[in-house]
């Protein structure tokens, strides 16, 4: 009885947003599908479930609420947020990674703690881009490029280091100037749209007197 018990213990299930991971003295073996599965009972072999459909989340520069113990809003984390653009001014920017598990052996056994890995990575990558980028880019038009760019930069990194990690999406959340200076700032928009209506005011009586 005790040795039926101990084979039918070896009889598991794999939901369909997982992926089994059996491991033979800690060693693995083999992946297994969704369904009902078998495995030799331990201690011979475990079995691992990591979700690889589920899509997670990273965040860079700021915490939500729940993180940071607020009930509302979120909190800035300036040592991540805060860098240089590449004609060497200063952006407060926060950025979303989303990113899925591609490759379950890589992601339980090459390296620990994902989400500060790939918040690490994300983080780094972003510092880089944002440094090719004058800040004129990186306020306004040159947004789009700087996701693309960090995506494909988080995702060389990772792949580097085998963590089996697949980025699905990356989105700057916000990109603004420094609180500090943010008054300076937009004292100098204010001046460039006086400029430019000026400018248009000054062509507009040009070309009525001609």
């Amino acid at each position: 009885v005790l040795l039926l018990i101990w084979l039918a213990s070896g009889l598991y299930r794999v939901l369909p947003d997982e992926q089994g991971v059996v491991l033979r003295f800690g060693k693995f073996i083999k992946t297994t599908q969704p369904g009902l599965n078998y495995h030799i009972p331990m201690p011979i072999e475990t079995v691992q479930t990591p979700k690889v459909t589920k899509v997670n989340r990273v965040d860079v520069g700021f915490r939500p609420a729940s993180d940071t113990g607020r009930s509302t809003g979120v909190g800035n984390v300036p040592e991540e947020s805060l860098m240089l653009t590449g004609d060497e001014n200063i952006v407060d920017a926060e950025m979303i990674v989303q990113y899925k598990i591609k490759d379950p052996e890589a992601y339980l056994f090459n390296f620990i703690e994902p989400e500060l890995t790939v918040r690490e990575a994300s983080e780094a990558s972003l510092r880089t881009v944002v440094g090719r980028h004058n800040i004129d880019e990186a306020l306004t038009s040159g947004k789009f490029m700087i996701q693309e760019e960090t995506k494909e930069l988080v995702q060389s990194i990772l792949d580097k280091y085998k963590t089996g990690i697949i980025v699905v999406a990356v989105q700057l959340q916000d990109v603004s100037p420094p609180q500090q200076v943010i008054a300076a700032f937009k004292d100098v928009a204010s001046a460039k749209e006086d400029k430019n209506k000026m400018v248009n005011q000054a062509e507009g009586y040009r070309n009525d007197l001609i």
